[in-house]
């Protein structure tokens, strides 16, 4: 169910006490990453499945469990889905997932190559060991592979939009501990106009393919529609099954990305016509509304940091 905060009330203590903010917010955050880890350490599954769709905060979140299971003692160690994706060949090209425009559906979970990603799946659950790949994206294909055997009472957690999706995970995947991150909770102005969950996580895909992806405004708002198609599809249907589900939202965060975003995406979108995309129009007014809040004042850890960089992880 969708939360909102209003925008008189965050602004108001931005301006006055914006330290306070930032660590309530990390504060209710660490807590969920808390309780996945101590529900992970009750059950005593050795791998998780950590879902959720684009923009979520799956990385850090599952990278956050990880730092807490081990600092509890409990040996623990992430790995990507997105290795798992079949490269992108002439003769492959013939077989993957096309979507309504015929184009190759990178959304469907067909992207991926389940038959080897269920067979190490289980070899994880049992301990036995594999190569598994790694993925390239700059030149779509899977080039080389590192050694991965799960140690007695080690934990893998496996982190991808397609990690709760029974047709990907197999048989094995019941096994496992589940869990869904997403974002629950937006904004709403004086005014009634509300920015939904949706609009907060692509606010984040926007500091972040801009900033470490190298694409435009445009690419962005473009590609936001062909993933929510794809959410809707491969994604929430499959969230019921997740054993624990974390509000990934941060009160402050869309007051972050007013300093990364709201200059450019003015003039871009009288350039080059972006009202024309969903949810464009809602972002600059919310941007417009928002006080400041000052990039510094965001810890290493926090999970905004995986979308305006600077994070103590490595993604």
């Amino acid at each position: 169910m969708e939360k909102f905060v209003r925008v008189a009330s965050m602004n108001m203590q931005i301006r006055e006490t914006p330290g306070s903010l930032v660590e309530l917010a990390e504060d209710n955050y660490s807590a969920y990453i808390d309780e996945a880890a101590e529900r992970i350490a009750e059950g005593g599954k050795p791998v998780v499945l950590l879902s959720g769709p684009s923009g979520s905060g799956k990385t850090t979140s599952a990278l956050r469990i990880e730092k807490t299971l081990n600092e509890r003692g409990i040996k623990a160690h992430t790995l990507s889905m997105d290795n798992y994706f079949s490269p992108i060949t002439e003769e492959s090209k013939k077989s993957l997932p096309k979507d309504k425009d015929g184009q190759i559906d990178l959304e469907s979970p067909l992207r991926l190559d389940i038959p080897l990603f269920s067979e190490h799946l289980i070899k994880l659950e049992n301990g036995e060991p594999f190569d598994m790949p790694l993925f390239d994206f700059a030149t779509q294909s899977r080039p080389s592979s590192v050694p991965v055997k799960r140690a007695k009472d080690e934990v893998i957690i496996i982190e991808g939009i397609h990690a709760l999706n029974p047709m990907v995970t197999g048989e094995a995947g019941e096994h496992a501990f589940k869990v869904y991150v997403s974002v629950r909770t937006g904004l709403k102005s004086e005014d009634g106009t509300l920015l939904r969950p949706r609009q907060v996580r692509l606010m984040r895909r926007l500091c972040r393919d801009r900033l470490f992806r190298k694409r435009s405004f445009r690419d962005i708002f473009g590609m936001f529609e062909s993933v929510s198609r794809g959410e809707q599809m491969y994604i929430f249907p499959f969230k019921y099954r997740a054993d624990y589900s974390i509000d990934t939202f941060m009160a402050y965060e869309p007051s972050v990305y007013k300093g990364y975003l709201q200059a450019d995406l003015v003039a871009a979108s009288m350039d080059e016509g972006l009202d024309a995309f969903a949810g464009c129009g809602e972002i600059l007014k919310f941007l417009n509304e928002l006080a400041l809040t000052d990039a510094g004042l965001v810890p290493p850890a926090s999970l905004i940091r995986e979308f305006i960089g600077g994070s103590e992880f490595k993604y």
